[in-house]
């Protein structure tokens, strides 16, 4: 079977006896092309069957106008938010994305990378899988002058650009609130701490104990994945602790969300027996009973900033090379799930 041939805009430009030239910039909406003349144009176009040939134009122009993004899962209601944040710039800016997740791999974050690099992207929005441990991998990126923005998990001592929070403060801020909640025994619910924002959370939980004069007990820091399964595992290991803790610190509002269900499934009051702080201000944190004390972590504005400032790079209007960190602001949100103080009135 013949294929048909692609029409091109030289088929146009004889079917309305104009020069190519016209055809070419009526189709780009040039200002010099007199609006009947485009509007004549473009209804040959669409009546041939005309598709504008993007690669052939960003080869010459040595630019594809789209942006790599490189998480470490997809399914997460944060990593939603951020990927929301960054396609509103980016379809505002008239840029496409290309999304790739590591699946926490770093193998898959190097191979995501290559890929990514080959298919020409022009700039690279990433967040570091749990097991990554250098950045050798976006050194190809660096050496063809394409720019690369890190949010999230980042790798601090770089001068790479990084879009965060402060997660120390906000590791100080929960427990502390826990703290003042009359707790006495607090349990941290995290991930790998070779990952910066469980490190930070991790320093911001131990310098608060420290601060109010509480013993730092190792056994008392779960570290886990953060699933659904982390959640009702942490909730057993928290029932079998004598005496049980008073407060807890699980730096995910899903794992959170679960480990409460279990706990009060097995008698526990929250937040009498038990005061618990989450993050991230996910959904699930105001649909579960009681409501979930949480970090907000601003994930669209997040997105937001570094496909602003990867786009303003791009377009010469700024340059991501003069700010090395971005911290974005993020606050406790106080419910129900860890007023002790309220609850024994």
């Amino acid at each position: 079977m013949k294929t048909k041939k692609d029409v091109t805009i030289y088929d146009i430009a004889q079917k309305l006896a104009l020069s190519s030239a016209t055809v070419s910039r009526a189709l780009q909406d040039h200002p010099a092309i007199n609006k009947n003349t485009k509007k004549r144009i473009q209804e040959a176009a669409r009546e041939l069957g005309y598709r504008h040939n993007t690669f052939a134009s960003s080869l010459r122009k040595q630019k594809t106008n789209t942006i790599g993004v490189i998480v470490h899962e997809l399914n997460s209601n944060f990593i939603t938010s951020v990927l929301a944040g960054i396609e509103k710039v980016t379809t505002e800016a008239g840029y496409d994305l290309i999304i790739a997740h590591s699946s926490e791999s770093a193998g898959k974050e190097r191979a995501n990378a290559s890929n990514l690099f080959h298919k020409r992207v022009d700039g690279l929005i990433a967040s570091l899988a749990f097991d990554t441990q250098d950045l050798a991998h976006y050194k190809p990126f660096e050496e063809k002058g394409i720019p690369v923005i890190f949010f999230d998990r980042v790798e601090e001592n770089t001068e790479s650009t990084k879009v965060v929070i402060d997660n120390y403060k906000c590791g100080y801020q929960a427990t502390q609130h826990l703290i003042q909640q009359g707790c006495k025994k607090i349990v941290l619910v995290t991930a790998n701490l070779k990952r910066n924002v469980y490190a930070q959370r991790h320093k911001g939980y131990t310098d608060a104990l420290y601060d109010n004069g509480i013993h730092y007990e190792k056994k008392l820091v779960l570290i886990k994945d953060l699933s659904e399964q982390c959640g009702r595992e942490a909730a057993i290991e928290i029932m079998k602790m004598k005496p049980m803790p008073d407060g807890a610190f699980i730096t995910n509002d899903f794992s959170a969300a679960v480990c409460m269900r279990t706990l009060k499934e097995n008698g526990i009051r929250i937040p009498e027996d038990i005061a618990i702080v989450g993050f991230n201000n996910d959904a699930i944190s105001k649909i579960i009973e009681p409501q979930l004390t949480t970090i907000d972590y601003p994930g669209i504005e997040l997105g937001e900033i570094a496909a602003r400032n990867l786009i303003g790079h791009l377009l010469g209007v700024s340059n991501i090379k003069t700010t090395n960190t971005i911290v974005v602001r993020s606050d406790l949100i106080i419910r129900k799930s860890s007023l002790r103080k309220d609850a024994s009135k």
